[in-house]
């Protein structure tokens, strides 16, 4: 998911850099009302081409916050593999922290930092398991790595070694030699994240920037025989 890029620890003599001293400057274009398509999903459409077309690293990379019953939160970075207009979807391991959170709190907040564009998307909403067809179609697009991956690791327990991991994933390597289909872990699949706000950031001179955020209403139905109500989205200005 993240690049591949040798780190060197930093000099032991070397000075830490002051956090509070480092600021940018964003620009002078901004995000106005008149400039939005009619919902969210496909402005996210928009602003995620455009991430795509400036070649940022990985732009469906999100980061998923999420809180247990207590409402203790936690936040990872996670690959946003689909959407439309019934939300976003990502896949996990169900033992995951994650998944245990939506187990008991399905709320939870996607965000999208597109740092270059000086743009991020925050997203609010429920998460709920995609069927098991979507996820298997799903997984069959994956390397056969990942594939073994998802099998290998027990996410988010504690593993004795990384000698441990390797082991665990050369016994799968061997059950399931490349060019053999890999089931999809029972344990493992998807969510879709229906969205109930979404935000739209552009950083803007003087910290005055623009954030425009959709807020889903659902439209009255027209009778008592009526079927689902209306999706419908109100756009609200909020103070930067």
């Amino acid at each position: 998911m993240l690049q591949d890029e040798a780190v060197h620890p930093a000099d032991a003599h070397h000075e830490i850099p002051d956090p509070s001293s480092m600021r940018a400057h964003y620009r002078a274009e901004g995000l106005a009302e008149s400039d939005l398509a009619a919902s969210p999903y496909d402005q996210f459409a928009r602003w995620f081409t455009d991430a795509t077309v400036a070649r940022l690293h990985e732009p469906n990379a999100m980061v998923v916050s999420t809180a247990d019953a207590a409402g203790r939160p936690s936040s990872r970075t996670v690959l946003l593999k689909g959407f439309d207009d019934r939300g976003f979807v990502f896949f996990t391991n169900y033992h995951s922290r994650k998944g245990r959170e939506l187990a008991e709190n399905p709320y939870v907040s996607l965000l999208f930092p597109w740092h270059p564009l000086a743009r991020q998307v925050v997203v609010t909403g429920t998460a709920e398991r995609i069927g098991r067809d979507e996820t298997a179609a799903y997984f069959r697009t994956r390397p056969h790595g990942s594939q073994l991956g998802a099998w290998a690791s027990d996410q988010s327990a504690p593993v004795a070694s990384r000698a441990e991991l390797e082991q665990a994933y050369q016994e799968l390597a061997a059950r399931y030699p490349e060019g053999e289909q890999v089931p999809a872990p029972p344990h493992w699949g998807g969510y879709r994240v229906a969205a109930e706000t979404v935000e739209f950031w552009q950083g803007r001179h003087n910290r005055l920037h623009d954030r425009l955020r959709y807020v889903r209403e659902k439209a009255a139905d027209a009778g008592t025989g009526a079927g689902a109500a209306e999706i419908t989205w109100r756009v609200e200005r909020l103070a930067p």
